[in-house]
């Protein structure tokens, strides 16, 4: 019987030798999603036989950054440039060889940074301890891609890795429900044209996950692909920023070639320091902070100092920071600001919160 991926290899062939067209396209769906299913596979098979110890870092401060990068390509000495660690460096490949965290205050927030084991090519298969690496990078707000300015291939090469171990880099989870149900087979609606998917293929992908009774609600323009991640339901959406590092060392044209390529990038020498201010304040808007003040019940609004959260936070995590029994205990919550229709508006734990919000949160006693 072939193995898990020799199986992976000829799909993949498959889908290559395969022209796509309107009467092809709910076959490429179907490998597809076969495809993805075989990778899970791997994943879980990996994971149980185990590839060593495992990553475990508690999650601290305001929001959680990964370093990201091949070996050797400065993270550590990055990291302690930034933050009160201590991570050993060297000039030689695998220096760092368990997570490494820091933390880094900036504008009144806590930023903890993780410095990990270098990626290399075929992480997400478990080679170079990728599974346990890519653990962390999961549960992370923010990764930085760290690159070598003299090898200019390798934000590719970790953008491949990180999407098949199941990473969406800068991607939003589609807009897409699926509930499952007892009978009726696969009922869909969409709430728009839908033109790189069509309803047999829907079921195509279905049938391949043994789903046979849903209701699917699609309200995106979706691709195959992202269907496919809905179904699978294991993928993780991550931002992330591209830092291109020992500037110092390169000709004019390198940088010129870089800024061409990514030009949102910031341009550093951890080793010099330089630029690193601007990594910073670079950092710290990416991460997309916002502003709360609490109103304790009855009293006024603490106006100095604010609580600082990411962009999209809930009443729920504002509970959670509070104390470990706010959730347990919520009634409900008041809002005074942008995200309320009306000053003082009455919410529950879903409502997320914008930039300098007034929140009151009621209890029980």
């Amino acid at each position: 019987m072939a193995t898990l991926q020799e199986q992976i290899r000829e799909v993949e062939e498959e889908i290559k030798k395969t022209t796509y067209n309107k009467a092809t396209s709910f076959h490429i769906g179907r490998l597809k999603a076969k495809l993805a299913k075989l990778h899970d596979e791997v994943e879980k098979k990996s994971s149980s036989a185990g590839t060593g110890e495992g990553y475990s870092v508690k999650k601290s401060g305001d929001a959680t950054v990964t370093l990201v990068g091949f070996p050797s390509v400065g993270k550590s000495t990055l990291l302690n440039k930034l933050t009160d660690a201590n991570s050993e460096v060297g000039a030689y490949a695998f220096t760092t060889l368990t997570v490494v965290p820091g933390v880094m205050e900036y504008k009144g927030a806590i930023i903890q940074i993780l410095d990990v084991p270098g990626l290399v090519k075929g992480a997400a298969s478990g080679r170079g301890r990728g599974k346990e690496v890519i653990a962390v990078i999961r549960n992370s707000d923010l990764v930085i891609f760290l690159l070598d300015i003299f090898q200019p291939t390798h934000h590719s090469v970790l953008m491949d890795e990180l999407y098949e171990a199941g990473i969406r880099v800068d991607q939003e989870p589609p807009d897409v429900v699926i509930k499952k149900v007892d009978r009726g087979g696969i009922r869909i609606n969409s709430t728009v044209e839908l033109e790189f998917i069509d309803e047999d293929t829907i079921k195509s992908i279905m049938d391949e996950y043994k789903i046979h009774n849903a209701m699917v609600l699609i309200r995106e323009n979706i691709t195959v692909d992202q269907f496919i991640d809905v179904v699978a339901g294991n993928r993780s959406y991550v931002r992330s920023m591209v830092v291109v590092n020992k500037v110092d060392l390169a000709y004019p044209h390198m940088l010129d070639e870089y800024k061409q390529k990514y030009p949102e990038a910031v341009f550093i020498s951890a080793h010099n320091s330089q630029n690193l201010e601007m990594l910073r304040e670079v950092l710290y808007d990416r991460l997309g902070f916002i502003r709360v003040y609490m109103k304790p019940q009855g009293e006024a609004a603490d106006l100095e100092e604010p609580m600082i959260v990411l962009r999209g936070t809930d009443i729920g995590q504002i509970c959670d920071r509070l104390h470990k029994d706010f959730r347990r205990k919520f009634r409900f919550a008041y809002v005074w600001g942008k995200s309320a229709k009306h000053p003082g508006q009455r919410v529950g734990l879903e409502h997320k919160l914008m930039d300098k919000d007034i929140v009151s949160i009621v209890i029980q006693k």
